[in-house]
């Protein structure tokens, strides 16, 4: 893997938030997901200018649906995680569990 293709920690989340919604789903969603499972709050400006930055990496695709036909409906952009994103995603995971390897920091808090 280059210089450079390794994710960052929110990349990584919003990969892992679509892949656990069933690798298609649209920003809001993504946003639920993160929340959820991570118990922080997630601006949506920074989910979808993380989606945006994944997807010019060529990592995950988009495309958009149809106005749900109810007054003020709005077309949805969905987004799917390519292969490519998968592959980065395993590497990134393996590069932090060699990292991670023999270290414990349990061990290492101090009170």
């Amino acid at each position: 893997m280059g210089k450079g293709a390794f994710l960052g920690e929110f990349e990584q989340l919003v990969l892992l938030a679509l892949l656990r919604i069933g690798n298609e789903g649209y920003g809001m969603v993504v946003r639920q997901e993160l929340e959820a499972t991570t118990g922080r709050p997630v601006t949506i400006g920074a989910v979808y200018a993380t989606l945006a930055r994944l997807e010019d990496k060529k990592l995950l695709s988009s495309w958009r649906v149809a106005p749900e036909p109810h007054r003020g409906g709005r077309s949805r952009r969905f987004f799917r995680v390519e292969d490519a994103g998968r592959a980065v995603l395993a590497e990134t995971r393996g590069m932090m569990e060699r990292m991670w390897d023999g270290v414990d920091v349990a061990d290492e808090v101090r009170s």
